[in-house]
C-alpha cells in the first residue's frame, strides 16, 4: 500500500476496549516506540487467532502498521521467553504497574531501559515474598525516565549527603529536608529508608512502610487529582479479605 508504514516491536499490552463489532483498540508498550494504541481487527471474537495471544502482562512480538494515526496490528507472536501468570495480589499489582505507564507515558515515547524494567518487574511479582519491594524500583525508574528523578540522597538546604540516623522530610520536585525545618504534620522519613530506596536495598517492614507513603505521594503530585483505579480494587481486596471469616 502506497504511504502506509510498518513497524515491528517487543510488547506488553497495558489495556484493550472493545471497537465497532468484533475488533479492540489494544494500548501496549513497545520497547522501541513507546506507548501506542492499535487497532485489532475481529480480537473481540472468542474464536479469533490474536484474541488469545493479546494478554496484559505476558511478553509479545507485534506488527504493525498503516497510513493513519491510530495503525492496525497485523500480527502478534508470543515470546518464546515466557513468565509465569500473575495470579492473586500480583495481579493487582500488574494492574497498577500497567495504569502508572498508561497515566504518565506519553504515546510514542519510547523507554527501552523502563520496558527492560517493567519486564523485570512483572517477573519479580511472580516469585518475590515482598512484591511492594519490586514496585517502588519500578517507580522511581518510571519517574527518572520521564525525567522527573527523585532526590533521595541529598540534603536539600545544605546539600550535605543523607545520613542513615537523620530523620527528613521530603519536598516534592526538591528533595529532602531536616525533619525540625518543616511542619511537624508533614509525611517524615528515615534517611535510612532514603539510602535503602536509593539504593535498591529496601528490606524490613518500617523501611517498605516509609517507602510506599514517600512514592505515593510523589506520584500523587504528577497524576493529579484522578485516582488510579488499581488502588482502589487493592484496598477493596484487602477489606474483602480482612472480612471474610477463616475456617478451622
Amino acid at each position: 500500500m502506497s504511504g502506509a508504514h510498518h513497524f515491528q516491536d517487543q510488547a506488553y499490552v497495558l489495556h484493550s476496549r472493545p471497537y465497532r463489532n468484533s475488533s479492540l483498540i489494544i494500548d501496549v508498550f513497545t520497547r522501541e516506540h513507546g506507548r501506542l494504541s492499535l487497532v485489532a481487527k475481529g480480537a473481540k471474537r472468542g474464536n479469533a487467532p490474536l484474541s488469545s495471544k493479546l494478554q496484559p502482562y505476558a511478553p509479545l512480538f507485534l506488527e504493525w502498521g498503516g497510513q493513519n494515526e491510530l495503525m492496525t496490528l497485523y500480527k502478534a507472536e508470543t515470546d518464546t521467553h515466557t513468565i509465569k501468570p500473575l495470579t492473586g495480589d500480583a495481579l493487582y499489582h500488574g494492574f497498577y504497574l500497567n495504569e502508572l505507564l498508561l497515566r504518565l507515558l506519553h504515546r510514542h515515547d519510547a523507554h527501552p531501559e523502563l520496558f527492560d524494567d517493567y519486564a523485570y518487574c512483572l517477573q519479580t511479582l511472580v516469585d518475590s515474598e515482598h512484591r511492594d519491594i519490586p514496585l517502588r524500583y519500578f517507580e522511581l525508574q518510571l519517574l527518572e525516565s520521564l525525567g522527573y528523578a527523585v532526590n533521595l540522597l541529598e540534603e536539600l538546604h545544605t546539600e550535605a549527603d543523607v545520613t542513615p540516623e537523620g530523620q527528613y522530610c521530603y519536598l516534592i520536585e526538591q528533595g529532602p529536608v531536616q525533619a525540625t525545618e518543616v511542619a511537624a504534620e508533614s509525611l517524615r522519613i528515615s534517611g535510612e529508608t532514603l539510602l535503602a530506596l536509593a539504593h535498591r536495598t529496601l528490606s524490613h517492614t518500617r523501611q517498605r512502610n516509609e517507602a510506599k507513603l514517600l512514592m505515593r505521594s510523589i506520584l500523587d503530585h504528577y497524576l493529579g487529582d484522578r485516582p488510579l483505579k488499581a488502588r482502589e480494587l487493592m484496598q477493596s481486596r484487602k477489606l474483602l479479605r480482612n472480612s471474610t471469616p477463616r475456617q478451622g
